[in-house]
């Protein structure tokens, strides 16, 4: 099940989105999950481990039919006030996803990984559930800032105490395990302690420096094989009888 956020977690992750400090890498994070995806309007998306619908709310705004899951109802009860009808919002969890094979055209993570207890399950069930492409955001282990969050926790009591941050090179092992050798790409975004400055802003929103594996954000995007689920039937075969004997 992982680290579910009680009401004290939802209301500050709520407020970090709600700080000006935070929009420009809270923005870029979602620009990046966008470019990546490419869906098409009138798409349909799952966002798993949807927390208070910061990353619902870009989905919705390019036209795309967005579910959101999540396992908090603190979570889900800011989202609902937030969206509203927009957007249809379950309850659960990432390792057991209530949804038939193939039922969405794309699955996202952003930074949900982190907190589930079994993040190969959990990127199974999104391959499950999704048949074009999967997303996966995750707080990067080898960035500056990922360092000083787990650095942090050591201290003091942190949300990052319940956090597994992840490697690009770790990611993709998982992902091919799971889905096997399809089209996998990369990039990463929030490359500077402080991005205020345009030329900052100009330098984050470079496709090279994005190629960068250390910046504190990482995106990941899979572009998936359909699967199904079967189950064996039996074949009813009735033998013709042939008259007289085969000779060579």
């Amino acid at each position: 099940m992982g680290h579910v956020f009680d009401f004290k977690d939802a209301r500050a992750y709520d407020r970090w989105f709600e700080d000006p400090r935070n929009s420009f890498e809270a923005e870029l994070e979602c620009r990046l999950m966008l470019e990546m995806l490419q869906p098409d309007r009138g798409d349909s998306v799952l966002e798993i481990g949807c927390g208070t619908g910061a990353s619902l709310a870009p989905l919705l705004d390019k036209g795309l039919n967005a579910t959101g899951i999540e396992p908090s109802p603190y979570m889900l009860d800011i989202a609902q006030e937030k969206l509203g009808g927009r957007v249809d919002l379950y309850r659960g969890y990432a390792e057991d996803l209530p949804f038939d094979d193939n039922s969405f055209n794309h699955a996202c993570f952003m930074t949900t990984l982190e907190f589930v207890n079994n993040p190969h399950r959990a990127i199974e069930e999104a391959c499950r559930v999704a048949k074009d492409r999967v997303f996966i955001g995750v707080l990067n282990r080898y960035a500056i800032k990922g360092i000083q969050r787990r650095l942090a926790g050591i201290f003091s009591a942190s949300i990052y105490n319940h956090a597994k941050f992840f490697g690009v090179w770790e990611l993709k092992k998982t992902i091919r395990s799971i889905a096997g050798p399809v089209p996998l790409s990369w990039r990463t975004v929030n490359q500077f302690p402080a991005a205020y400055g345009s030329f900052t802003r100009n330098l984050e929103n470079s496709k090279i420096v994005q190629r960068c594996p250390f910046g504190a954000f990482v995106g990941m995007l899979a572009v998936l094989v359909p699967r199904f689920r079967t189950r064996p039937l039996a074949m009813r075969y009735k033998a013709k009888h042939t008259s007289g004997a085969v000779t060579g």
